[in-house]
């Protein structure tokens, strides 16, 4: 990952919630290092998983994460190989 992409989802992990985004007001990883949703180790990557697992608005993530085709990061409970995957079917 680059730094420009690594720098965009910190500014969307900490920016204020813009009105196309409400349901990350309620985000479980609202208040949590955005580095955490880019591991570079199998623990790592449960760990962010983890807190993906606790998020009430999981699917609204997951649907933005799929809409604007995140390519890196965790999202919505979903690694990028299960995002390439879930694309690749619908």
């Amino acid at each position: 990952m680059t730094d420009l992409e690594t720098d965009t989802l910190l500014e969307l992990l900490t920016a204020p919630v813009q009105e196309e985004k409400p349901w990350a007001t309620f985000a479980a990883c609202r208040d949590a290092d955005g580095m955490v949703f880019f591991p570079q180790t199998r623990s790592e990557t449960e760990a962010a998983l983890a807190v993906c697992a606790t998020c009430p608005v999981r699917d609204e993530c997951l649907e933005h994460a799929l809409d604007t085709n995140e390519r890196f990061g965790v999202w919505g409970g979903t690694t990028e190989k299960q995002r390439r995957a879930l694309l690749r079917i619908a």
